[in-house]
């Protein structure tokens, strides 16, 4: 079985992170895709929606796609997270944190020792952020197709609800995350 990681906050999940997961199964040769999100995400201050509500749409999402599963893990960087996997689906920013000596102490060595320990790369281009740096050879560049260009947890949380994932639409819980147009969330910003 093959099998791979797709870290990210997900917050909230978006059809671009469904379109992303269907193309890594099919292009990358998956079996199986874990979203693997992170107690404390590397680089971000997340205090809303909880782990456990994001935890929560997220197995909502997978009930309904068998190959899917969802993980939560104490690890931080991406070739930790990644450790076992056959694979690892990242977006063009998170592969610039990758290989940005800057996330391993400034230490090029260590970088390059992560990039040695990273599995087979399903990239996936997100303007405006370029694919740099020397790619390995068996990386897979993800082809997803307009529908997800442009698509973004960040626009969703700023009032494009038509691009969250059909769970998270469906659920009365999450519309509280929803913002109401101005980029704050609706409500007290607790679930019910």
């Amino acid at each position: 079985m093959i099998v791979g990681a797709y870290p990210g906050t997900f917050n909230p999940p978006t059809v671009a992170h469904l379109a992303i997961a269907e193309a890594a199964r099919r292009q990358g040769g998956l079996d199986r895709l874990d979203l693997v999100l992170s107690r404390v995400p590397l680089g971000k201050d997340l205090a809303a929606p909880t782990l456990e509500d994001r935890v929560e749409v997220l197995e909502a999402v997978a009930r309904t796609r068998p190959w899917l599963g969802v993980r939560v893990t104490d690890l931080q960087l991406i070739v930790e997270v990644a450790a076992g996997y056959d694979a690892v689906v990242l977006g063009a920013d998170k592969w610039l944190q990758v290989i940005d000596p800057g996330w391993y102490d400034g230490s090029v060595e260590a970088r390059d020792d992560a990039l040695r320990r990273l599995p087979r790369l399903l990239l996936v281009a997100r303007p405006p952020h370029a694919v740099a740096g020397a790619l390995p050879a068996d990386a897979v560049l993800l082809d997803l197709g307009p529908d997800a260009e442009g698509v973004s947890s960040s626009a969703a949380r700023a009032g494009r609800h038509e691009w969250v994932a059909p769970e998270v639409a469906t659920s009365g819980k999450w519309s509280h995350w929803w913002p109401d147009g101005d980029g704050r969330p609706d409500g007290d910003g607790r679930p019910d």
